[in-house]
């Protein structure tokens, strides 16, 4: 365990340590004004919706506007260093997703922060699927058939991603690096791109957020082959899981909270409270669901451990695939 990492696991359980009358202090008063959620993506994004709808229910139960700041660009490095280099008073949060797990290889030696180091852990807040589609004239019915295939026909296979470095291009790499094959990737700007060439066969496979593809599956019009989920999701209940074929492959989105490394045990303890009531409630779960993901609560400790996991796991695919950022 590196120096930056052990900082972020000791960040995360601070809480624990203080006394109680300590970690008490500040959250009897906190908040006592508008709290903002920074965000790394564009307005009306899944991840967008996902953080309006908590911050929403964590304004009814705390009696103060959760206000959504979107930063987008730089792959979430933007408003990653907005919250780093904002005051530690629990008013500024990052509203976190897995390219800050990605960024911290993929960008190394460009970043001016260390998200292990700069960041603590408030609470998880969800896990969203990601799902193997192919086109539907694609030969291959399962992901055993698919590895022959492009064995069989080695740089013949293209993938499409929604950018370079991102979740989808990256499960592409991690697949290539399991299995051996030789996939070439072709990024797009979005899904809204890469779909209809899917669907019109200039790709042939794509790793994809399911809430970007789901309705193209249930259409026919995309072939899910299986899910990147430890087991079969409810969202897509008959389709098998790609660790039934590579076992222990896992791959998939997360989103939850951050906030600048300093930020009161205290309230850090609070929100990490008042996330997973949040998440507790059955509505909120099916709208959730409804976005492509599962209400993930927990402990910060926990969230911190998990973020540190993905870290080292996607660093290692970025290396493996020689990627960077120029």
């Amino acid at each position: 365990m590196n120096i930056p990492r052990r900082r972020f696991l000791q960040l995360a359980a601070g809480a624990a340590a203080l006394p109680a009358a300590s970690r008490m202090a500040f959250a009897d008063t906190y908040p006592s004004r508008p709290v903002h959620i920074v965000a790394g993506f564009a307005a009306g994004s899944a991840s967008d919706i996902n953080a309006r709808l908590v911050g929403q229910w964590l304004a009814e139960r705390l009696g103060q506007p959760f206000i959504v700041d979107n930063r987008p660009g730089a792959g979430g490095n933007i408003a990653s260093e907005f919250v780093v280099r904002a005051p530690a008073d629990g008013y500024t949060l990052l509203y976190a997703s897995t390219a800050l797990a990605i960024n911290e290889t993929l960008y190394a030696g460009k970043m001016t922060f260390n998200t292990q180091k700069d960041l603590v852990p408030v609470a998880s807040v969800v896990r969203t699927l990601v799902v193997m589609e192919v086109n539907p004239d694609f030969p291959a019915k399962t992901v055993s058939e698919f590895i022959a295939y492009a064995k069989a026909n080695p740089g013949k296979v293209n993938f499409a991603t929604i950018g370079a470095g991102s979740l989808q291009h990256l499960t592409g790499e991690y697949f290539k690096m399991v299995t051996g094959i030789d996939m070439v990737p072709v990024h797009y700007r979005g899904a809204a791109q890469a779909i209809p060439d899917l669907m019109a066969g200039r790709v042939q496979v794509m790793f994809d957020i399911v809430v970007s593809s789901l309705s193209y599956i249930n259409a026919g019009q995309t072939r899910a082959i299986a899910v990147a989920t430890p087991k079969p999701h409810e969202l897509l209940p008959k389709i098998p899981t790609i660790s039934e074929t590579l076992p222990g492959f896992e791959a998939g989105g997360w989103q939850g909270f951050c906030a600048p490394s300093k930020m009161p045990a205290d309230i850090v303890d609070k929100l990490n409270r008042e996330i997973n009531t949040v998440l507790a409630d059955a509505k909120l779960r099916t709208r959730l669901v409804e976005l492509g993901g599962l209400p993930a609560p927990g402990t910060p400790a926990e969230w911190g451990q998990f973020i540190a996991s993905e870290t080292d796991k996607w660093g290692k695919v970025v290396r493996e695939a020689g990627l960077k950022i120029e």
